[in-house]
């Protein structure tokens, strides 16, 4: 077998990965798009390290824009075979994958309009469209958790939920050969947090041959839940009670944006939240959070046993969804305090950068960053303090208040990915590759694993290959 890294590799996005077994039979683990402005990676998107024709089956860990991204493109540009993936992220993928067609057609429009400003040809082409996510979606096979499903004769995969949003899972394959025992192949996924309100905690894969695991927040330790609260609680109260500011909150559609919600939501019940309108202005947000209204089977027991009295975790009196643009513009006119939130999580694109430009010079207002920003995305330059940015083509002051809480991350800190993997036998696993970290996050992991009693791990290059006994 041979598995070469055709993505996320000492980076964090644009999860890809080609798997080709000894008859040749080639499994894509991930199809990502590359999120964020490194000139490396400016043709990422655009090209491929392998031919998308040749590939038989694609596997989906989960639905995240930078692990599903480039499957309409995939297709588009000659893949033919099944998209194996969860239920729920089948769902969810069709809401994302839409949405992120619509983005590239603006893309290529406004694009275009600066070229014709400038006297050139508008020759700029969306990277896929809308027919193309429908193209694509119509090969996507739901399948649930903890059951193997047959690929082909021979090869198996099983889902684990790997809590981290909806959807999401760990993948196993389990390749069988002549004359000897089974091959496991793992793949990580992106790996969640325990005890973390809605979804249920992370369950561990059993023991593997080989594993490709993400390394985000290799080396970094996370606050706990009730801290997490009482931070946040912290933080309207001095932003919106007491400077009668705006929060704003960049925040993913899709995992970031529901728990927010939902914590919100547990505070209005207990009385704790300050009264103050509440805004998530989002479409995809919007419709995401319905979607997950459909899969309670991803809902962990605390979030069920509070829906007997709330049947709606994701709604409260001073909350409201904000689909229509027209709606979304009169927020910039909002007199009074509130809290804003919207996408995307790295500013690189949505309503949340309209909000920024209207909020970010005003002392009283606060940017709450909930997450990781790439390298060089608008919101990596607000996260690490710059005091100018420029928005749309305009230099702005960042006069707001810039908080930080990377506890709302819906991955794994260092302690609680080695704990997640804790269980493997340490003397069948023959490597560990890791991908999905920027490559500081990745050598402190490395160390960690060694540390823990993993004896190869390997940190692949992009397109590096290796074969595989």
């Amino acid at each position: 077998m041979e598995i070469q890294f055709c993505g996320a590799a000492q980076t964090v996005t644009g999860s890809c990965h080609l798997l080709t077994l000894d008859d040749g039979y080639k499994i894509l683990l991930d199809c990502g798009l590359y999120q964020g402005r490194d000139e490396e990676f400016e043709d990422f998107n655009s090209e491929w390290i392998f031919d998308p024709s040749s590939v038989d089956c694609m596997i989906l860990s989960h639905a995240h824009i930078d692990h599903s991204g480039r499957i309409p493109k995939l297709v588009k540009d000659g893949y033919r075979g099944d998209i194996i993936c969860t239920s729920a992220t089948r769902d969810l993928s069709a809401v994302m994958l839409i949405d992120s067609a619509k983005i590239q057609e603006n893309d290529a429009y406004y694009t275009n309009k600066r070229l014709k400003k400038r006297g050139l040809p508008p020759d700029a082409k969306p990277l896929y469209t809308h027919e193309d996510a429908y193209d694509a979606l119509e090969g996507f096979i739901g399948i649930s958790y903890d059951k193997w499903f047959q690929i082909k004769p021979g090869v198996h995969v099983e889902f684990r939920d790997s809590g981290h949003i909806f959807g999401s899972a760990s993948v196993t394959l389990k390749i069988e050969q002549k004359g000897k025992s089974p091959t496991y192949f793992g793949f990580s996924g992106d790996i969640g947090r325990p005890d973390r309100p809605i979804l249920k905690d992370p369950k561990p894969m059993e023991n593997l041959d080989y594993l490709i695991c993400e390394s985000t927040y290799g080396g970094r330790k996370h606050n706990q839940l009730p801290q997490d609260v009482e931070d946040l609680l912290k933080i309207i109260e001095e932003t919106c009670v007491q400077n009668k500011g705006k929060l704003i909150i960049p925040a993913f559609s899709v995992g970031r944006t529901q728990e927010l919600v939902h914590t919100l939501d547990k505070l209005e019940t207990e009385g704790r939240l300050p009264s103050l309108p509440v805004f998530v202005d989002s479409p995809m947000a919007v419709n995401a959070t319905e979607v997950f209204r459909l899969h309670p089977e991803c809902f962990d027991s605390e979030i069920l046993e509070y829906m007997i009295d709330d049947p709606n975790p994701f709604r409260f009196n001073d909350l409201k969804y904000i689909r229509k643009t027209e709606d979304s513009k009169k927020l910039n006119y909002l007199k009074g305090p509130a809290i804003i939130i919207s996408a995307s999580g790295m500013m690189t694109g949505g309503r949340i950068v309209h909000h920024l430009i209207n909020h970010i010079e005003n002392p009283n207002n606060t940017i709450l960053v909930v997450g990781y920003c790439a390298p060089h995305t608008l919101g990596a330059k607000i996260r690490r303090g710059d005091k100018k940015v420029r928005i749309f083509g305009v230099e702005r002051r960042v006069r707001a208040k810039v908080e930080v809480m990377d506890s709302y991350s819906a991955h794994g800190d260092q302690d609680e990915m080695l704990n997640y993997l804790s269980n493997l036998d340490r003397e069948k696993l023959k490597n560990i590759f890791l991908v999905h970290g920027d490559i500081e996050r990745q050598e402190n992991f490395k160390k960690g694993l060694k540390n823990d009693g993993f004896v190869s791990v390997e940190i692949p290059e992009l397109g590096q290959k290796y074969e595989l006994s």
